[in-house]
């Protein structure tokens, strides 16, 4: 890449990074009232998203061959128990890759 090119570059994910942060702000001012749909949506983005993401990492796991999808379902074990006993999700995620990396590294 060019320096000119860089700049390009730098300008615009500048602007898209201004933009998808000021915007909101200026479509749903603090006085005015957030539209029902809106509301909706924040209330069922975040579990289809995290949804999602689980059929993603999961799409190319087969239980009939290699190991049996055996290392993923004891991952995802221990994220439902570490997310149901602490309710923290920061601490879910984290427990549930570290097992799944200890699994794959050491035992299978």
């Amino acid at each position: 890449m060019t320096t000119t090119q860089k700049i390009i570059t730098i300008a615009m994910v500048v602007l898209g990074t201004m933009a998808t942060r000021f915007l909101p702000f200026i479509i749903f001012p603090a006085g005015k009232k957030t539209p029902p749909y809106i509301q909706y949506l924040g209330r069922v983005l975040p579990a289809a998203a995290l949804g999602m993401l689980v059929i993603y990492c999961l799409k190319d796991v087969s239980i009939f061959t290699g190991m049996h999808a055996i290392p993923e379902l004891i991952s995802i074990a221990v994220v439902t128990a570490l997310h149901f006993w602490k309710r923290q999700m920061l601490l879910s995620i984290a427990g549930g890759t570290i097992t799944y990396m200890l699994l794959v590294q050491f035992i299978f």
